[in-house]
Formats: structure tokens, sequence, C-alpha cells
């Protein structure tokens, strides 16, 4: 199964029990059995004949804007549902104490996560001691934290030090101070905004295909208008896949100025670039790792569906959820 990525103008169609993209006349047909999740970035027109071939494949399509910002999801209606397992979900997210319990399994993965690709690139070259000191007297007062607004403040102080290392952990001369997101004020915080906007969508993908209800959350106050259980799994992966593809394709330089229109603050991938980027994420959601429990391969897309089901564990009082940390 993959992703399909679409960033040329053109019609997307059902032709008898496939889906085919048109662009300029020309027509590709696109195997819906290996298809997961349709990406547009181009300027793509679709009718509900395409739309409900999509549900019927349980395919998701995530729908990006002309600079490569996420806009929405046409999610098809979920065919495993569980009206039990919703009943227990909100039970879960009403009883607060269980609810600060799995939001600070969250933030603690998610921050140990940090800690490590701290630890990772921390050398000879790059001194990142103090840094790593800092977090890890700031991750053991998460148990302290007793309501979610303590809580999202820790994280918030830890991912202030975090992000006060990119300058050095990044090669590229890149003036990064402090996370930015509406808009994106430099290389850094553009390539953030994109890349989480893209975990975030696969998440969702991932928690469609169990009966977990996509906006009842933990961390994130549910609201309207988002798919915030997706913000709150996202959490813990996006230090092992974005951050890392972030300082990987900095520091080997397959992403610099020149990828960006620098006229907009660098506020604008390229085309050129976002499909590169594409690539390379694609690629670390294919990366598998020797599953301790499961003792198999599994990718780190698999992963994310994993901990739903871990999660849905927790919610029917199966088994304690214990958010995923890297071991490596």
């Amino acid at each position: 199964m993959s992703n399909f990525y679409i960033f040329s103008n053109g019609e997307l169609i059902r032709k008898d029990n496939n889906i085919s993209i048109i662009v300029d006349g020309e027509k590709k047909d696109l195997k819906s059995e290996v298809i997961e999740d349709i990406y547009l970035f181009g300027e793509v027109s679709l009718n509900t004949k395409l739309l409900n071939f999509a549900s019927q494949k349980d395919i998701t399509i995530h729908v990006f804007n002309y600079y490569g910002f996420y806009s929405g999801s046409y999610y098809p209606r979920k065919t495993n549902v569980g009206g039990s397992l919703l009943v227990e979900q909100v039970k879960n997210y009403l009883d607060y104490e269980n609810r600060l319990y799995i939001a600070k399994q969250f933030i603690s993965a998610g921050s140990f996560n940090i800690y490590r690709n701290l630890r990772y690139y921390n050398s000879r070259d790059v001194k990142l001691d103090e840094e790593l000191k800092q977090v890890d007297i700031l991750i053991k007062k998460i148990e302290d934290m007793d309501t979610i607004q303590a809580l999202m403040g820790l994280e918030g102080n830890i991912r202030r030090i975090y992000y006060s290392t990119w300058n050095k952990i990044v090669k590229q001369d890149i003036d990064f101070q402090k996370r930015v997101k509406r808009p994106p004020d430099n290389m850094i915080n553009t390539l953030i905004s994109y890349l989480n906007s893209l975990i975030y969508t696969t998440t969702l993908s991932e928690i469609y295909k169990t009966q977990l209800d996509p906006t009842i959350s933990f961390l994130h106050e549910p609201g309207e208008k988002r798919f915030s259980l997706s913000l709150d799994i996202s959490e813990i992966f996006k230090p092992i896949i974005v951050d890392r593809m972030i300082f990987s394709m900095l520091n080997k330089a397959e992403i610099t100025e020149k990828d960006f229109d620098t006229g907009s603050n660098f506020l604008y991938l390229k085309e050129s670039a976002r499909k590169k980027i594409i690539e390379k994420y694609d690629k670390r959601l294919a990366t598998t790792i020797k599953h301790r429990d499961l003792d198999r391969s599994v990718s780190y897309r698999y992963l994310m569906r994993l901990e739903a089901y871990k999660l849905i564990k927790h919610i029917i009082r199966e088994k304690e959820y214990e958010a995923f940390r890297m071991w490596w």
C-alpha cells in the first residue's frame, strides 16, 4: 500500500475499477488496490463519482493549497465503526484524571524522543550537554503536573530549549530563534509547518483504519473543524520523523535557500522542493524497525496505527496505555 501525490493541475476521475489522473490530455491510471491516500497539491478537479469510489476503497484524499499548506481532507464514511467504543472514548475524555494520564503519556513520549534526538546530535563538534540536562530535569517534572494547561506549559518549555539547539545542529546559516507558525518566518519554520501538516494527515489516515473517533482527543482540546486526536498522536512521532528529516536534509544541503521563494521571507517552498521532501517523507514512513513486543519489523507508518490500537486497549480497560519511545 502506498500514498499517491499529485502536483500538476488536472482532473482526477474514476475509470472502471481504478482511478485516473488526466494532465494536459495525457492519462495515467492508478491502481486503487494499492493506494491508501491521495495528496492533492495542484489544482485538481474531481466529481462525486470519484469521491464515491474513493469511499468504497477506503481512500482518504488530502488537499493542500497552492503554497503547499494543508487545507483539509476528504474522509470517507467509516465502515469500521463501534458505538460502544465511541461511548468509552468519550468517557475516558470526561474522566479528567484518566484524560490527564493519557495526555502525560503523549507529552512524556514526545519529550523523551526529543531527548533522544539531542543525545544523537551531541558530539565533540555540537555541544548539547547543558540542554540535555535541562530537558531531562523538565521531563522528570511531567508526572507532577496536575492540569492539562500546566502539562502543555511544561511541554512548551521543553520545546523552547529543544529549538534553541537547532542553530547548533543545523549546519546551514539560518537564524532560527523560535517556532513561528502563522506565517512561518524562515526556512526552518516553513519546513516544520509543511512536514507537520504531512504527519498530521498520515496520522489521521491511520486513525481512520481503527474504530477511534479522530475528533475526541486528550491532550489537545477537542474543537470544531479539526481532527484533534491526530494532533495528540503526532506529538510522539514528530521528533522521530519530522525533525530528523529536517536535520538530515539541511545538513546534507538537499534543501537550501534556492528551494524557497526568498521574496516572501522564505515562507513558500518551491514545487521542486516539495517534491523532494515528499519523496524523503515517503521513504521515512516506509522505514522499518524491529518491534520489541511484536518481534517483527514494522514501518514508522504502521507504528502510528499501533499507537491507536494501544489507545483503544486503554479505553476499553484491557491494558494501560504506554506511548511509544525510541530505543535506538
